[in-house]
């Protein structure tokens, strides 16, 4: 048996993604900010936006005015940092972050699968359980699989993929034109946005 050591604990406390006040060791940075006038008047020296300074009398401003010095672009050359509260700071990160996530919301694909002599039943079932996922806002690839000689019946895909276009007309539209693709004849469905 090899021996070794093995590690159980996976969860690493997280490594701080930004250097913040004496770990910036660089000699020069940039300042930029928003709040580089009220800094100004505190320390009682005119701070230009995007200036570059010496990280030690940054430092120096830090401390006077009771902030913190954060790096937030440490490959930019040189690193670009601001002056302002490092709690409050990670608190607005996190809120644009969430903020972000919440405009990209993860669009979920549900697939229906159709072959070309589908009878009525199983038609209006799956029709059923895609109205189902547009209506939650998933979108829905519908397609038709022709297996082995069923190819010849192109037609009767193309017309039972428009029957199913055309029933979820009230929930979804189809996001391009019905197209065939190997052996499969598809169609994308976007649901709707529900009027307020």
């Amino acid at each position: 048996m090899a021996k070794g050591h093995f590690n159980r604990n996976f969860s690493r406390p997280p490594e701080p993604k930004f250097r913040i006040n004496e770990q910036i060791r660089i000699p020069e940075i940039r300042l930029v900010g928003e709040n580089l006038e009220e800094v100004s008047t505190i320390v009682g020296e005119t701070i230009e936006p995007g200036s570059i300074v010496p990280t030690r009398k940054a430092l120096f401003w830090a401390d006077k005015a009771q902030l913190d010095l954060i790096e937030i672009s440490p490959n930019a050359a040189p690193p670009v940092c601001r002056l302002t509260d490092f709690n409050k700071y990670l608190y607005e990160k996190k809120r644009k972050e969430k903020e972000m996530k919440a405009k990209a919301a993860k669009t979920v694909l549900k697939e229906i699968r159709f072959g070309p002599n589908t009878d009525d039943h199983d038609f209006e079932f799956k029709t059923k359980h895609a109205k189902n996922f547009l209506e939650e806002s998933a979108k829905v690839k519908a397609y038709v699989h022709f297996f082995g000689r069923t190819i010849v019946f192109k037609d009767r895909g193309r017309d039972l993929l428009e029957r199913f276009v055309k029933e979820l007309e009230e929930v979804g539209t189809p996001e391009a034109p019905i197209k065939l693709e190997g052996k499969r004849m598809i169609v994308v469905l976007t649901p709707k946005k529900k009027k307020a």
